[in-house]
């Protein structure tokens, strides 16, 4: 095979794939920045990535107080509706990727108990959980981003 092949090969696979770029109008608007939610359709597949979901409202306000739990909690409603707005649920996750600032032990309480009430208990999604100096924006504590796999051609709400 040659070079132009390989190219060429790669240029039909790209041109089968339906890919979407998604700002929910439910979730903080930060498109100036980055999007959302991608959606990747290819071979009866969908994939679904999800930007990092941080503990603010639409409103870029925090909810409540502000605290690590009340973050997770919210980090995790915008992960839901990020999923749902890529027809996606959260069944269809298969990997977390979970940002905490200076991160301590007794914080992974928080965190599981947060990822359970949202994932089924025998069915946890791979995870990182990664401590960090600080996130995008001072205030925030927590973010949550993630990857699904679905089958494509329909919506899963």
């Amino acid at each position: 095979m040659t070079t132009g092949d390989a190219v060429g090969s790669f240029d039909n696979y790209k041109n089968t794939m339906l890919k979407k770029y998604l700002h929910p109008e439910n979730l903080p608007d930060w498109s100036g920045m980055f999007t959302q939610v991608i959606s990747v359709e290819h071979d009866g597949l969908k994939f679904v990535y999800i930007s990092g979901q941080v503990g603010v409202g639409r409103d870029k306000e925090l909810t409540n107080n502000g605290s690590f739990l009340e973050q997770t909690h919210q980090a995790f409603a915008n992960l839901q509706k990020a999923l749902t707005s890529g027809g996606a649920k959260v069944d269809d996750v298969v990997k977390l990727v979970i940002y905490v600032v200076n991160y301590k032990q007794e914080q992974a309480a928080v965190i599981k108990d947060g990822m359970l009430a949202v994932f089924h208990k025998d069915r946890l999604p791979a995870l990182s959980l990664i401590g960090v100096a600080n996130l995008a924006d001072e205030r925030f504590l927590v973010e949550i981003e993630a990857q699904a796999i679905s089958k494509a051609g329909h919506s899963n709400p």
